[in-house]
């Protein structure tokens, strides 16, 4: 069975770190601490004093002071690592941890899952070909030499940078590796870090390459394991559940999210807030116990982005100055179809085809598959649509050969609509109001991935109120806009007033509106 030692790198905090050394050790598991030699030395001695002599409780036999994207923090790591093969010489795996993290599975459920595949857990992606950054320098952290830290010697740090920069003074990276990137919170196998400190200890060259690269804790590890290890005993994922917010800083979980970091396939996360005293101790007691059953539904970081995104309204993508300077036509009429069901705007458009000689067509600005001629690759994939709108539609025009045309667009396609309503041609839109319950929203937080099959009712519960408000939301923002030529139809309308308003739209005689709205039941789910 596996055996786990975490290696803890920690700075601040010296009663919970106790308390974390505590919990994971308690389950027959191990754990090597590095204390950052730059933090107060009476926190370090508060922690020797109540851990030392603890079963399974090692330390680093060197101590260095840490700083954010400094070789440092690889270096303490390693001191780390040499600690545990000593002291746990029967420890199967070593699982990178911070002060910041705790256990979201038991220990049962964490030794199950490293026993039943042999491979290391680590984040390894191309350095040059991913897009793991986003912003900031790329290829410069490795092709110059960093010997400042960016954060407190930022003058410092890029009077040196530049300087290098201007006199050509690149290095090389050492032939044989390929860089590779990715999270520094990895759980590897102890074959493999016997190899990583052997290497240390036979490649001086490489040692010297990354004590001078700029945030090595993302490549170091993730370049050694790459190149020491067979791809297929590598698993490119993290085993520590972890968001980032759109400016780059760690999201921190609080006392609400117990059953969502449950739920989610990873054994910890990161980070909790300290203020979460209730989440800590719920957490605090779950890895040592036993029999307790998981729902994965995993649905933790399509949910963030939902929630973290409702108010964020803005365009997508800017106008581009070919389309804000053209028209679809002044001859031309774009009837628009918006509802947020999609099942039911297709059946419409479908009787619609059947009745009127109208083309029409489904929701080409939200699903890659729907049906569309071959118009020399604009077509191809959604964000070429989206941002080459106008361009599209005009083309769709010239294809059908027709002055009239109907698309569907979701609720939140707000920019298309204003971008439409902007332009010269005749524009029209037909909303569609149908009434959601809670099967249908559940249904549909399933198919966006905000939830997934073993989402507890509890967490649904919290969610389906949010998803109705935002789809009021959306409703709320389109009426705000003041569209003219704006018709409705509604789910809970006489046949009659909806045939009213589907004429109008169509401007087709009332017979023909009927005929389209009779036979099977348009709301039906």
């Amino acid at each position: 069975m596996a055996q786990i030692a975490y290696i803890l790198l920690c700075h601040k905090d010296p009663k919970a770190i106790i308390q974390q050394a505590r919990r994971l050790t308690a389950a027959g598991d191990c754990m090597a601490i590095h204390f950052d030699a730059r933090a107060n030395p009476e926190d370090y001695r508060l922690i020797r004093e109540e851990l030392d002599g603890t079963p399974n409780v090692a330390f680093a036999a060197k101590r260095v002071k840490c700083g954010w994207g400094e070789w440092s923090l690889v270096q303490a790591t390693l001191h780390a690592l040499e600690s545990a093969i000593e002291a746990f010489p029967r420890a199967t795996h070593f699982y990178m941890l911070s002060g910041d993290c705790m256990a979201i599975k038991t220990a049962e459920y964490a030794h199950r899952f490293l026993d039943a595949r042999d491979v290391d857990y680590i984040e390894s992606f191309d350095f040059f070909e991913s897009d793991w950054i986003k912003t900031g320098m790329k290829e410069d952290r490795l092709i110059y030499r960093h010997y400042f830290n960016e954060r407190t010697q930022k003058r410092r740090f890029y009077a040196a940078f530049n300087l290098q920069r201007r006199l050509g003074l690149k290095r090389t990276i050492p032939a044989d590796l390929q860089v590779m990137i990715g999270s520094q919170w990895w759980c590897l196998r102890r074959r493999t870090v016997e190899w990583i400190l052997d290497l240390t200890r036979k490649r001086r060259d490489i040692m010297r390459f990354f004590r001078s690269t700029w945030i090595p804790d993302e490549t170091f590890f993730q370049t050694l394991v790459r190149h020491l290890v067979p791809s297929n005993e590598i698993e490119t994922r993290t085993l520590t559940f972890l968001l980032f917010s759109d400016y780059g800083l760690p999201v921190t979980f609080y006392n609400d999210h117990y059953d969502l970091l449950l739920s989610q396939d990873y054994l910890f996360a990161r980070k909790i807030s300290p203020e979460a005293t209730e989440l800590k101790i719920r957490l605090g007691l779950l890895y040592a116990a036993q029999n307790v059953d998981f729902q994965i539904s995993n649905e933790g970081r399509s949910l963030y982005a939902f929630l973290t995104g409702r108010g964020r309204i803005g365009r997508r993508f800017g106008a581009r100055f070919w389309e804000t300077e053209s028209s679809l036509g002044r001859e031309r009429e774009l009837m628009i179809v918006v509802c947020k069901k999609w099942h039911v705007a297709k059946r419409l458009l479908e009787r619609i085809r059947q009745v009127t000689n109208v083309p029409a067509i489904d929701y080409l600005f939200n699903e890659e598959d729907t049906r569309l001629p071959d118009l020399g690759g604009i077509q191809s994939t959604l964000e070429k649509r989206t941002r080459h709108r106008r361009a599209l539609m005009r083309m769709l025009f010239e294809y059908y050969e027709t002055d009239r045309l109907i698309v569907c667009m979701d609720p939140a396609n707000l920019d298309l609509m204003q971008d439409f309503f902007s332009d010269r041609s005749l524009t029209r839109m037909l909303e569609i109001e149908c009434q959601f319950s809670d099967d249908w929203l559940t249904g549909h937080a399933r198919r966006i991935g905000l939830a997934g099959d073993q989402t507890s009712d509890a967490t649904l519960a919290r969610l389906l109120p949010t998803i109705r408000n935002d789809m009021a939301y959306e409703t709320d923002r389109i009426r705000d806009e003041g569209f003219p030529r704006h018709a409705r139809l509604r789910e809970a309308a006489p046949e009659q007033e909806n045939a009213d308003q589907l004429g109008g739209f169509l401007s087709i005689p009332p017979q023909k509106a009927q005929a389209i709205l009779q036979g099977a039941p348009l709301f039906a789910d």
